[in-house]
Formats: C-alpha cells, structure tokens, sequence
C-alpha cells in the first residue's frame, strides 16, 4: 500500500472521528443547559482544531509529491544510494556527510527549489523530521515563487 493510500486512509478515519465528536459536541448544545452547553461549545473546539490540522497536512504532502515530480521530470531527485542499517535506516556518519553537500549546495543557491527539497531529504536522512519539514516548505515556497508550479489544491496555504 503506497504511503499516499494510507495518508488518505487514516485522513478518512480522523474525518470519521471528527464528525462524530462533532455530532456529540452539537447534542451537548441543543440541550439548552448551561452547562452541557458551555462542554458542548469547548468540544466544538476539537474537530475544528483537528479538521485544520488534516488539511494543512494533506496539502502539505500534495505540493511537497508536485515538488517531488516536477524535480524528477528534470533529473534532480537525490540518490537512494547511501549505506544503510540492518534496520534499514541511512547509516548516521553517511548522512550527515551527505547533509554537509546538500547544505553548501543551499548556501551556493539559496533561490534553488532543488537544492532545499534535496537539503529536506538529507534532513530527513539524518532523522532530523522538524527541520526537513522546514526546508521542505522553503522548497515549496520558492518553488511557488518561480511559476514552475501549478497548484494542486487551488491556491490554499
């Protein structure tokens, strides 16, 4: 199952889960009571927090997989080619040599889309998934900023 089909999946299932915390959050309301209500309006609050958190999420992953397929249609995607675990994670000493190359990379082209979507992958190597998530949203943004993209989710940020 690829990890888009799952994405969808547990996305559909929190969906479940929010509309139901919501329908119990309304019933709490039209009760009339003052104090169902007041519980009924602060549990009102989860589904709409959760609900804003899947979406950034889910359009996250779609510009991210656009950046994704506009670098591989011009040969940039990094190479799969570093030693690995037993485990199967990147060997920690080839990552980090392999984040140094992508951070100079970066430094000598701060306005590549390339350079930072391969920079997030060497973070992301190095098990380091805040800070590849940041310079996947600056791969993002400057790819955005330089006309090569075409919205996938109709201009949402």
């Amino acid at each position: 199952m690829s990890a888009r089909t799952i994405a969808l999946i547990l996305a559909g299932a929190v969906g479940i889960y929010l509309v139901f915390t919501a329908g119990r959050a309304w019933v709490l309301i039209l009760s009339g009571d003052p104090v169902p209500v007041a519980l009924g309006l602060s549990i009102m609050v989860i589904p709409l927090i959760g609900a804003w958190m899947v979406g950034r999420e889910l359009i996250f992953g779609l510009r991210s997989q656009e950046v994704g397929r506009a670098l591989a249609r011009i040969g940039g995607l990094p190479q799969d080619d570093l030693p690995r675990t037993p485990s199967g994670r990147v060997e920690r000493d080839a990552a980090d040599e392999r984040f140094l190359e992508r951070q100079a990379e970066v430094e000598a082209n701060p306005r590549d889309w390339g350079a930072w979507y391969r920079l997030a992958m060497a973070y992301d190597d190095a098990r380091d998934r805040r800070r590849a998530r940041a310079a996947m949203r600056t791969a993002i943004r400057v790819f955005r900023e330089s006309g090569d993209a075409v919205d996938p989710v109709g201009g949402i940020d």
